[in-house]
């Protein structure tokens, strides 16, 4: 039976929430208006679609090498200020100034290079910020915290949105101060009312390290660990989160060139295919996240991916823009599931406290390699067949997904592993 939180215990954890909310709404503000709003920029200068999406590509590459790294540093990092706050105190103000700096550029060599340090920076210190939930938050209520942190990132969709819409033409530098400013005044609030020396996690990794005289967490001998494990379900996790980010990312990408070649729509109502699924996906997150505690995280992500496979046959059947609509809703409601607790369920196999931040550098591995793998091989799989089927081909790597998950949850049946 589940213990009950004290309510300094419960206030707390809001509390933390909250500002990994914020600092996560902050970051993905910049996020969303970069992708909007650089290749416009680029454009100014290339003609290439092709080279345009390498460069803007160049993001997720640098995360798949940077984040688990600097995950593991912050595991690794012992001052009075906590493993978590040095990094976000310099990273998060410096990435805001690099990002503010974009739009001044003079030339693609300076646009590149401004892109390239800001994307390094802000990569750097994604992973940090997020290992302050595990760090405070315990692992049976990690569901929820997260979906709230998902959430708050959703909204930036809207905020980029409203400020392309209103500002973009009059006022191009200016624009990308806003965001900016967001993010510096994040941090400020962060540094002022956090400490992560206090941390559940932070003590915890202390206490086994004067116990055990426990070395570093190197990132090699994590990842030996994980591969080594006679118990594959490390592996496995980050396998689905390939598998599905692949789906996912591709189901996205794909969509706005779906509708004007399947559907016949055009550019711009192709593009607001996914309006309401962004709607949708926030109204469920929560809901699931609570649901997920109560029924168990494997079960509600293998249930969403499900859901997501189904939407998405569906809507190539019917095969019309509405249709579509409900699919892209029914598919996001089934992401939710998956996504609010993949990372909750690689932190909660991490094997101490002293490598949550390392965990959640490898979520971030699985995630956007799915993200840079999973466009091409379905647009592989359209140029083989036709864009008719282009939703049923992402369903088929979601396939994949169930499959892994299922797998799973019949390894924790036959181990009797403890609940994730």
């Amino acid at each position: 039976m589940t213990a009950v939180e004290p309510p300094l215990v419960r206030a707390r954890g809001r509390h933390i929430t909250f500002y990994v909310a914020l600092a996560a709404f902050a970051q993905e503000s910049t996020w969303n208006f970069y992708d909007a709003q650089v290749p416009p920029l680029l454009r100014e200068y290339l003609s290439s679609a092709a080279l345009i999406g390498l460069l803007m590509g160049m993001d997720n590459v640098l995360g798949i090498f940077v984040q688990p790294w600097m995950g593991n540093r912050s595991d690794n990092t012992r001052t009075r200020w906590g493993r978590r706050i040095p990094y976000l105190a310099v990273g998060m103000p410096v990435a805001a100034l690099l990002f503010a700096t974009v739009p001044l550029a003079s030339s693609l060599p300076v646009l590149i290079a401004l892109m390239f340090v800001y994307t390094l920076v802000a990569n750097s210190f994604k992973p940090v910020g997020e290992s302050l939930l595990p760090d405070y938050i315990r692992p049976e209520r990690r569901s929820r915290a997260n979906a709230v942190v998902k959430i708050a990132i959703a909204l930036t969709v809207i905020v980029s949105a409203l400020i392309s819409s209103f500002l973009v033409d009059d006022y191009p530098v200016v624009s990308f101060w806003i965001p900016s400013a967001l993010m510096i005044v994040s941090a400020a609030v962060l540094v002022a009312r956090v400490r992560d020396s206090s941390s559940p996690a932070y003590q915890a990794a202390l206490a086994e390290e004067a116990v055990e005289a426990a070395p570093a967490s190197r990132m090699r001998d994590v990842l030996r660990d994980i591969v080594r494990d006679a118990d594959r379900t490390r592996v496995l996790v980050i396998l689905a989160i390939f598998l599905f980010g692949c789906a996912w990312f591709a189901s996205r990408s794909l969509i706005t060139t779906y509708g004007m070649e399947s559907l016949g729509l055009s550019r711009g109502d192709a593009g607001g295919l996914t309006l309401l699924s962004g709607v949708a996906y926030l109204l469920a997150a929560f809901p699931l996240a609570l649901l997920s505690e109560r029924v168990g995280r494997l079960r509600v992500m293998a249930a969403g991916m499900t859901l997501f496979v189904v939407s998405m046959v569906a809507g190539t059947l019917a095969h019309s823009p509405a249709a579509t609509v409900v699919a892209l809703c029914g598919g996001a409601v089934g992401a939710a599931g998956f996504m609010i607790n993949g990372a909750v369920l690689l932190w909660n196999l991490a094997p101490s406290s002293r490598v949550l931040g390392t965990y959640s550098g490898l979520y971030t591995v699985g995630w956007y390699s799915g993200g840079f793998a999973g466009p091409a091989v379905v647009g592989g799989m359209v140029d083989l067949t036709s864009w008719d089927l282009m939703l049923v081909e992402a369903a088929l790597i979601a396939v994949l997904a169930v499959v892994v998950v299922l797998r799973i949850i019949a390894l924790r049946r036959t181990t009797s592993g403890a609940a994730l």
